[in-house]
């Protein structure tokens, strides 16, 4: 994002304190905001909010397994790339299921309400993904590959990206059966996945030579593979791109931070090859800065880590920018001024926390996202579409979680441009110009205090859409009170606003409002 110096923040912040009774003791934050003075911080992609399909749910396999077990449970027996499951990984963490159906009219109608988009196609077990080399596709994949992509299920993805508005991101096979006898990286295959996706009308905008190379172990990499192999391959990958396809994004180094792979799910012996080692050994090619988030493991693999009554605090909620800054740092250390991309995130690694389908974990989706588009990030694909708990949908009905009401919004209401709303105490609070409307400003307010409201104060009258939920971990959310769901025909509701007077506007505990001001004639919004 490029930053421009602008003018002085149009925020006064008043603190109000209740006086008189004992009940009182708390401080009710007030501030008031002039959103026609809010100056402009820069801008992002037009498909900043994307989401993540893992090659996994493409080709079938062994994913995170549920925490409650099904009876329906589909049996992995003579199934298609049963075996498929990280390199080393705990089988007990994971379970057989089948295929995403992407030509389901309702995922189709859902995904493509959130374009444009950037659709990833990627995780740890892509790394040892054999992409066919025909129509007919092998019953077992190839030595040194542990799943088989079909060029009907890549077709399927490239027929899903054109409905949904979607651009595809992707990444590499890197595992044995990718290399020659000497170890190094060919680009075989990656020639005739690039080929067949152009024949059948597809395109990949951008491409990471490894799904987090930082536990290369994990996604099939040979033993003792280490930052100078991958630099090495990098480069080959990155000479490959630019002769053969120069029209897509090289996007690197898509690494992981160490402390959210616990040795419960890396493969055992496998050795963490950090960042800066991995930059060092490949040198410039990069033409965006990618990394993965996950502010900790779920209790999937490692029961201790987190509680769902730290999923409002701050600690938690600002781990999305200690990472960044992390990254941040050694971008501009090896990478200067290249954008930042987050292309794996979301509420916990290994399919998340129970609570990650539930309004609590809302909360966390909608601030990441106000944090990073002010920080100036390009791009944020959530992880994941429709599999596991951290889905923005159920993956077996495909029905709405708290989360995908969330980016639907965020979708409608938030433009590229963004503003600078300041930095204040008991609220977080993010501008945007008004998506689709010339002069007006869109705000979104979050409250994460369990029991004190906030108040919001502007000076002109404004549309209120106030997301809640009578459990905060429930699936289910309201929009100004009504419970939001899908029409018989799975229409999408109305987002009815509310219209709120100048003057105050009181933002209830454990509730997210967006704001926007038709009125707010905001000269970076022109």
């Amino acid at each position: 994002m490029t930053r421009s110096n602008g003018f002085k923040v149009g925020i006064g912040i008043v603190i109000a304190a209740l006086a008189g009774s004992q009940q009182a003791s708390a401080q009710t934050p007030t501030l008031s905001v002039d959103p026609s003075r809010l100056p402009r911080l820069g801008t992002i992609d037009a498909r900043f909010q994307s989401y993540n399909v893992e090659m996994v749910e493409v080709t079938g396999g062994r994913f995170w397994k549920p925490y409650a077990a099904s009876a329906s449970a589909p049996s992995d027996r003579g199934a298609d790339n049963a075996g498929n499951m990280p390199a080393g990984g705990n089988p007990d963490l994971y379970a057989y299921r089948e295929p995403i159906d992407l030509s389901n009219p309702r995922l189709r109608a859902l995904a493509a309400a959130l374009a444009p988009a950037y659709l990833r196609v990627s995780g740890s077990w892509a790394n040892s993904t054999y992409f066919a080399e025909s129509d007919e596709t092998p019953s077992v994949p190839p030595n040194g590959f542990r799943a088989v992509l079909s060029r009907e299920r890549w077709k399927g993805v490239i027929d899903f990206a054109h409905a949904a508005s979607a651009e595809i991101v992707t990444s590499m096979a890197t595992s044995a059966g990718a290399r020659d006898a000497a170890g190094r990286w060919q680009s075989d295959q990656a020639r005739r996945f690039f080929a067949y996706t152009r024949s059948v009308g597809g395109r990949i905008a951008a491409a990471e030579f490894m799904n987090e190379p930082t536990l290369a172990a994990m996604g099939g990499a040979p033993k003792g593979y280490d930052a100078a192999a991958y630099g090495r391959d990098f480069k080959a990958f990155v000479a490959f791109i630019r002769a053969s396809e120069p029209d897509v994004m090289v996007l690197g180094p898509g690494s992981i931070g160490a402390t959210i792979a616990p040795q419960s799910s890396r493969p055992s012996g496998s050795g963490f090859i950090s960042t800066r080692d991995l930059l060092a050994a490949s040198g410039p090619g990069i033409d965006a800065f990618s990394y993965h988030h996950y502010g900790a493991v779920s209790q999937r693999c490692s029961p201790d880590q987190t509680t769902q009554e730290a999923a409002l605090s701050e600690a938690w909620l600002a781990s999305t920018g200690r990472t960044l800054a992390f990254y941040q740092s050694l971008r501009d250390e090896f990478a200067p001024d290249k954008p930042m991309w987050l292309t794996e995130t979301a509420e916990a690694a290994c399919g998340g926390n129970p609570w990650a389908s539930t309004f609590l974990d809302t909360f966390r989706y909608l601030d990441q996202l106000g944090r990073l588009a002010k920080a100036g990030v390009q791009m944020v694909a959530h992880n994941t579409l429709a599999a596991s708990d951290y889905g923005l949908l159920d993956e077996k009905t495909f029905r709405p979680r708290p989360n995908y009401w969330a980016a639907l919004l965020w979708r409608r209401l938030m433009g590229t441009i963004v503003l600078d709303a300041g930095a204040h105490e008991g609220m977080h609070l993010y501008a945007h110009c008004r998506r689709g409307v010339r002069g007006a400003v869109a705000l979104l307010a979050i409250n994460t205090d369990r029991t004190i409201a906030a108040t919001l104060r502007l000076p002109v009258s404004s549309e209120r859409y106030t997301l809640s939920a009578d459990d905060l971990q429930s699936t289910g959310v309201k929009l100004n009170g009504s419970a939001l769901e899908l029409g018989l025909n799975d229409d999408l509701p109305r987002l009815t606003a509310v219209t709120s007077p100048p003057g105050s506007i009181e933002i209830g505990p454990a509730t997210i409002t967006f704001l926007t001001v038709g009125e707010a004639k905001n000269p970076a919004c022109d």
